[in-house]
């Protein structure tokens, strides 16, 4: 198929004079309809109607403002219709896309999650959610078939175990992504534990910071293989060793993706752990107020940084926000293990944590539940999710390893998986996502499987997984800009002139380096390539081949698709 592709576009400064709706320059009126019911009333404002009018009067009792704008502050987006097929998503207005059911979104911003945890986890999938579970890239777990009127016993459910839904969508501070292995791993830098909690006790839920130009992302890691991608998030803290002042962060701001991908960039100082809080507050109280709300499609952070660059940021983040200069501080180390964790590692303690993958972040409740079984079983502590869809369990003792590694296999969980099933993430797709245009987790499903059967001679030849990451729509919640293999779904036309679904191929993306080019980190289109989905297993076979036969030594594939010819990558 040769319908033609260009590279995906890259964040530019704005030149324009028009206001771009900058609280600190332009001044709070409301410049467009999505600043202005945010303006009305603010959006934790709408729990209280939620428990006490429409989980008694129904959805059908729930007006526009608050089902399709509030709602998301807590964690809510109503959920695609079934039986609409992807060419239809773009024709039709939300309310006729939409179902009246919930997909809901529970934060767990790193946090260690204990049997008991696990266990409401499940019982609200399997009592509320249809069975339905799915860790997300963001640590999230999300539901589907979600009825208003159970919103508040969820809660209730929620809450007495720690967990929340408290912004975890809208324009606000959304989840956080933590290290799954903050506090145990033995080759740490620093635990960031205490700062996740100590922002989330004096931010999370506060007024001042709910109501930001767009959605804001956050990244905390002290380990050194940087597991939360922190490029490509609004603000990172990532841990470093300062040869003077002892270990601290690194900080980045100004990552993200979707159509106009944009890699994070270091401002270049030295965070201390008794400061990151402050200056977490800082940054995203420079996005509330000098963010661009004009036009939505260019509210994220990343275009204010485009526009000032690092040293003006730095300065305005000093000098208005924080009342004292940072010292500079040294960049993070490039990794030199995987992210995902994934596999069997000794903790400092004398323990090991052991990292499992589902199938493209698929679990349940029967799973969760199975697992908090395990977890006491076994006699270990709690398990974490991770940025790559996948879990660790914390705290296992050295002679119940293996009968761990054994327990998770009926459960769907693999210690020991192969390179696909270890490497392929897929959002949510048309299954649920009213922004979606073809399917996903099936669609990834199926071409595990099928690469599992056709590479099985070539697998023993990698090094390391090659990753492939399969989203819906251009919105890249997959993150395909970052893959090896990233595939972005659209309706193709057949040469006989059907129209199925398919996708077009990103190659050789790439995170976790301190001084990654950003064209190389965000990878490469082909002129026309693009698959169906029927197709997918038989074109990421042949490129697979093709970088066994032809990379040099030790040469990973974003590096071996970066030199390739491009009849080599069709």
């Amino acid at each position: 198929m040769t319908i033609h592709a260009s590279a995906p576009p890259r964040v530019r400064p704005s030149r324009s004079t028009r206001s771009q709706g900058q609280w600190a320059v332009d001044g709070r009126e409301p410049l467009n309809a999505n600043e202005e019911f945010k303006a009305a009333d603010n959006g934790l404002n709408v729990r209280e109607r939620i428990e006490q009018i429409y989980s008694r009067t129904g959805f059908d009792s729930i007006p526009t403002d608050d089902l399709h704008g509030r709602f998301r502050w807590w964690g809510l987006y109503t959920q695609r219709r079934p039986g609409i097929d992807g060419g239809r998503t773009a024709q039709l207005e939300p309310h006729e896309l939409e179902d009246s059911y919930f997909m809901l979104r529970v934060r767990t911003d790193g946090a260690a999650l204990t049997p008991e945890a696990l266990r409401v986890l499940g019982d609200i999938s399997t009592e509320f959610a249809r069975g339905s579970a799915d860790i997300s890239d963001r640590q999230n777990i999300q539901y589907h078939w979600i009825r208003i009127e159970d919103v508040p016993e969820i809660w209730r459910r929620l809450e007495s175990v720690g967990l929340e839904t408290t912004t975890a969508c809208g324009d606000t501070p959304r989840g956080f992504l933590g290290s799954p292995v903050a506090g145990v791993a033995a080759d740490e830098i620093i635990d960031p534990t205490p700062v996740i909690a100590e922002i989330k006790r004096r931010f999370i839920g506060d007024p001042e910071l709910t109501n930001l130009p767009r959605k804001f992302k956050t990244a905390i890691t002290g380990h050194p293989s940087l597991d939360v991608v922190h490029e490509i998030n609004d603000v990172s803290l990532v841990g470093v060793v300062h040869p003077e002042l002892g270990p601290g962060y690194d900080l980045w701001v100004g990552g993200a993706l979707s159509t106009t991908p944009r890699l994070a960039e270091r401002l270049g100082v030295f965070v201390s752990e008794d400061r990151a809080a402050e200056v977490w507050h800082g940054v995203v109280r420079i996005f509330r107020d000098y963010g661009y709300r004009r036009l939505r499609n260019k509210a994220r952070l990343k275009f204010l940084l485009a526009e000032w660059g690092t040293e003006r940021f730095r300065e305005v983040l000093e000098t208005e926000y924080l009342g004292y200069a940072l010292p500079d501080g040294p960049a993070p180390a490039t990794p030199t293990t995987p992210g995902d964790h994934v596999g069997v590692h000794l903790q400092k303690d004398g323990r090991y944590y052991v990292g499992a993958a589902p199938t493209v972040g698929r679990v349940g409740g029967d799973t969760l539940v199975g697992l908090a079984d395990l977890v006491e079983r076994v006699g270990a502590e709690s398990v974490r999710l991770t940025a790559f869809q996948k879990l660790v369990v914390l705290g296992v003792p050295a002679d119940r390893v293996d009968e761990l590694v054994a327990g998770l296999e009926p459960l769907g969980l693999t210690a020991r998986p192969s390179l696909f099933r270890r490497s392929t993430m897929a959002c949510t797709g048309i299954e649920f996502c009213k922004l979606a245009i073809v399917e996903t987790k099936a669609t990834a499903a199926a071409a595990i499987a099928e690469l599992e059967r056709r590479l099985v001679d070539v697998e023993p030849l990698l090094e390391s997984p090659i990753t492939l990451n399969v989203n819906g729509c251009p919105n890249s919640c997959a993150r395909i800009q970052t893959a090896d293999i990233g595939l972005k779904g659209q309706i193709l036309t057949t040469d006989d002139g059907r129209q199925v679904p398919g996708f077009q191929v990103h190659l050789g993306g790439g995170l976790a380096s301190s001084d990654r080019d950003e064209e190389a980190g965000l990878g490469r289109t082909v002129r026309g390539l693009k698959v169906t989905a029927e197709e997918l297993p038989d074109y990421v076979e042949r490129v697979v081949r093709r970088y066994a036969a032809d990379r040099g030594a030790g040469e990973a594939f974003a590096a071996w698709a970066h030199r390739a010819d491009e009849e080599d990558l069709t």
